[in-house]
């Protein structure tokens, strides 16, 4: 697919990239990240505590299922938060699916618990506004515990809040036996899968990234949605959503241009662990073209690290209906319908899981 706009590079210069130099280019890439999209977070706690609220045998006996609450201090006292995590009683050291979700139900049109569990994968689920509120009041959650209605320019959005506490997750998932902690996949969708790839680019303890129509300002290029009036741009976004990122973003309203990075910066910083993308056809505003542009794009990285990103032609098209393009590490499906995460798209996820991970 020919494009008609210049790319920030990943990595200058051609050829072989060293795992070294490119974790210092990473690091980069990051920091270029956090002062211009989502804002630099706080550094980490120095101590995670989790508490065992409740247990039990679900899902017919096949699983344990735990409440957990999540504790560590902040500046403003302990900050505290739940997560539910759904083991395999049939699998031994499972993978683990985390999902950060909008809706605290259990199971959630969203969240096929069930068929998680049966494919073999522990799931933990996080429901995004136990960590604070989806709106622009910085004063609730985890936003007031760090006083974020103060926050400098290039102070975290709340894309960055939920991933901060993705990360406290995953300090719970290292203290456990019974999954293997090595393999734990971060999933969300539309915002949270925004979500999901800014906490996998910053935490390299996560396996596997996967991005459900994420679109603008997660999974899709920003110079390239500017240019389709069906798409939703930077000053969409903005204006809707500014509480999402930092406040530096708002320099890039129709000046995309001039954004020293593009989305295939945050897709490409999960190099060398393998990332799916998922797209549906009737999700313009997402824009399936430009998000399967970025995954061509952030894939160069990979090849340069001397394997494989996305596997599909330079100048191919959009891929047919109920493709799959997971041959690679990076991984791409297209499926009929609009903007939701259905069981098409976790098929999709767990099938390439079971590639890079099993």
């Amino acid at each position: 697919m020919a494009v008609n706009f210049k790319l920030p590079e990943i990595y200058e210069g051609n050829g072989p990239v060293s795992l070294d130099a490119w974790e210092n280019r990473r690091q980069e890439i990051l920091d270029i990240l956090r002062e211009n999209v989502y804002g630099f977070s706080p550094k980490a706690p120095d101590k995670v505590t989790a508490q065992v609220v409740s247990e039990e045998s679900v899902l017919a006996n096949k699983a344990i299922q735990r409440s957990v609450n999540i504790s560590f201090d902040t500046p403003g006292g302990v900050f505290t938060f739940p997560v539910v995590l759904t083991i395999p009683k049939h699998v031994e050291k499972p993978a683990v699916f985390l999902l950060i979700n909008f809706s605290p139900n259990l199971p959630d049109k969203y969240y096929p618990q069930e068929e998680v569990v049966d494919a073999g994968y522990a799931c933990a689920r996080v429901y995004y506004q136990d960590i604070t509120s989806d709106n622009n009041d910085m004063t609730n959650g985890l936003a007031g515990m760090y006083s974020a209605e103060n926050r400098p320019d290039n102070g975290w959005g709340k894309i960055s809040m939920w991933a901060f506490a993705l990360s406290r997750v995953m300090d719970y998932l290292e203290t456990l036996d019974e999954i293997d902690k090595e393999k734990v996949i971060v999933i969300g969708h539309s915002r949270l899968g925004k979500t999901a790839l800014w906490t996998v680019a910053q935490d390299s303890r996560f396996a596997m990234a996967c991005s459900n129509n994420a679109g603008c300002s997660g999974d899709a290029l920003s110079r390239m949605n500017a240019q389709f009036d069906k798409a939703e741009n930077i000053n969409i976004i903005y204006n809707r959503f500014p509480f999402w990122f930092c406040k530096n973003y708002s320099k890039y309203i129709d000046n995309e241009e001039a954004l020293p990075c593009d989305q295939h910066f945050l897709v490409g910083a999960i190099a060398p662990r393998p990332v799916a993308v998922g797209s549906a056809d009737e999700d313009l505003w997402a824009y399936p073209a430009s998000e399967l542009e970025c995954c061509r794009a952030a894939s160069k990285i990979y090849e340069r690290l001397g394997i494989h990103g996305l596997i599909y032609p330079e100048d191919a098209p959009l891929p047919e209906l109920g493709s799959n393009l997971d041959g690679g590490n990076i991984a791409y499906h297209l499926r009929a319908g609009a903007h939701f995460l259905s069981r098409t798209d976790w098929n999709a996820y767990i099938r390439f899981a079971d590639k890079k991970l099993k």
